[in-house]
């Protein structure tokens, strides 16, 4: 069912002006995902007919865009890919680890996005690998999918990663270990070891002329201004969260289902929108009370701003795997932790062509199947109304 309010009709209504009014600010990219959420679903990107074998009721569907950060998109993306990551799952319990980036760090990160981003995948995925191999800890590889998220609740730039860990790993030898029930890895020990590599890895990024600042950050350029502006980051400690592991595999797709695929907002968090201002609800982690709905109202030009700030460099993965999990390993790797788990291996055999979900949703009058009688191109339309029943093979054509 259709939200009462979408993120496409702010786009539609305001996007006009705010593409006049920033003309020459906004990257390619940031045009590209503005165009394709005003046109997702529309006649601009042509569609189908559909028809229901039973009754003979109609409608017409329109093509998705597809893009990763349209808020319609995405369901079914990620339907896609936990049907695919469901194989990889293992009998154990699943930790939930986050890594974020001091603010002085995410307004170099602004600037930076491509750079920054990626080193703070690799930073926070050699902490978690570096101090799981360690004997000290818990001596084993362990598996990482790791999800980068760029918003916080009211869409302001909060660069952080989520972590989803299997409760043990393989050691060297080949064994299967576990982690103690409800803790996987000291959370102080990950936070001096993510902040240590992250600024010495930040910092040859600046030696070697590859970092950019404007505006306000235009003097970090200075060498000895970069280190003032890192000297408070450097002293304060980086929290690294660790959530106690989920109840089964089950809740991890359920968990994932929710964090892989989504964007700075969803259709379902707005409120109102009136032409000019946009209400939506968000969530404000600075209250420890246990309702930490809000409500916060924006001019439609900064929610907007807000939204494309969260734009994606070009063929960046926003989505990665390690350890036990990365692609060049995860079959050989998951097969042995199977082994030492005593479980059945995961088949590969594609699921039957009878049991494969249905494209099309049923039909909205008999749940019947609904099945695609006719297309149109991008900007068409229909050849004429829906009838009262589909044409079958034995119809006669009369010119007439």
């Amino acid at each position: 069912m259709r939200a009462t309010i979408e993120v496409a009709d702010i786009f539609r209504s305001a996007g006009p002006a705010y593409r006049a009014a920033h003309a020459g600010h906004l990257s390619l990219g940031q045009l590209k995902v503005m165009s394709a959420i005003e046109t997702c679903r529309t006649a601009a990107l042509g569609g189908h007919v559909e028809a229901c074998s039973d009754c003979g009721h109609q409608r017409i569907a329109y093509n998705s865009c597809r893009n990763r950060h349209c808020p319609r998109c995405q369901g079914a993306a990620a339907r896609t890919w936990l049907e695919a990551q469901e194989a990889n799952l293992l009998p154990v319990g699943y930790f939930h680890v986050v890594f974020t980036l001091p603010a002085q760090i995410g307004d170099i990160a602004f600037h930076n996005k491509a750079l920054i981003y990626d080193l703070l995948f690799k930073a926070a995925s050699e902490t978690m690998l570096t101090i799981a191999a360690d004997p000290k800890h818990l001596g084993a590889r362990i598996g990482i999918t790791a999800v980068l998220h760029t918003w916080g609740s009211a869409m302001t730039h909060h660069p952080h990663i989520h972590m989803i860990v299997p409760g043990g790993g393989l050691t060297q030898d080949g064994r299967w270990i576990s982690s103690r029930p409800a803790f996987l890895l000291p959370v102080r020990v990950l936070g001096a070891v993510f902040r240590r590599l992250f600024m010495n890895r930040l910092i040859e990024l600046h030696s070697a002329g590859k970092l950019a600042f404007f505006g306000k950050l235009a003097g970090l350029s200075d060498r000895r201004a970069f280190q003032r502006h890192l000297s408070p980051v450097r002293r304060k400690r980086w929290v690294v969260y660790a959530k106690a592991p989920f109840a089964g595999p089950e809740a991890v797709l359920a968990y994932l289902s929710r964090y892989t695929h989504r964007v700075a907002i969803s259709n379902s968090r707005l409120i109102a929108f009136d032409g000019n201002e946009v209400t939506f609800r968000y969530k404000d982690y600075r209250r420890s009370c246990a309702n930490r709905q809000r409500v916060m109202t924006l001019a439609a030009d900064e929610f907007i701003r807000r939204f494309l700030i969260h734009v994606l460099p070009r063929g960046f993965h926003r989505i990665r795997h390690y350890g036990l999990l990365a692609g060049s390993a995860r079959k050989e790797s998951l097969a042995q932790a199977r082994d030492m788990l005593e479980v059945a291996p995961a088949t590969d055999e594609p699921p039957a062509a009878e049991t494969a979900p249905d494209p099309c949703p049923p039909c909205p009058c008999c749940g019947g199947t609904m099945v695609i009688i006719e297309t149109f191109a991008a900007w068409c339309q229909p050849r004429g109304p829906p009838t009262a029943r589909p044409p079958t093979r034995e119809t006669i054509h009369d010119p007439a």
